[in-house]
């Protein structure tokens, strides 16, 4: 059985046709996430700005799927500008903590929806 979650708490508004997660079973695919406001604009900011905004969207995603933080095994960003990972990780290091931090990758994209400069998606998983 697949839940697809379209709405929930702190969620912005979708502007897209996608899902914000689809969960199987014990595992939760987390669509990209942008710094996006409640309504669904996207908002500017620097990539400590971005970034944690974004992150945010990713763990209330998790939240309205009925995940938590400690759920999320894998996190996947793309940057405009790779120039910005060093601020990206200090959001990062700030919030996952020591010793539960995901895997990850990381990529420079040519171009992000609405001109974000940084997108995450991840993956979460329960113990069965």
């Amino acid at each position: 059985m697949r839940t697809f979650i379209v709405e929930g708490d702190g969620l912005p508004k979708l502007t897209s046709p996608i899902s914000h997660a689809v969960v199987v079973n014990h595992l939760c695919y987390l669509s990209g996430q942008l710094s996006i406001g409640a309504s669904g604009e996207y908002i500017p900011g620097t990539a400590q700005e971005e970034a944690t905004r974004a992150f945010g969207n990713l763990f209330s995603a998790a939240r309205a799927a009925g995940f938590a933080l400690e759920d999320i095994t894998f996190v996947d960003i793309a940057f405009v500008d790779l120039a910005d990972l060093p601020q990206v990780n200090d959001v990062y290091a700030k919030v996952f903590p020591e010793g539960r931090r995901p895997a990850r990758t990381v990529y420079q994209a040519a171009a992000l929806p609405y001109g974000g400069r940084i997108k995450v998606m991840g993956v979460a998983i329960k113990d069965a």
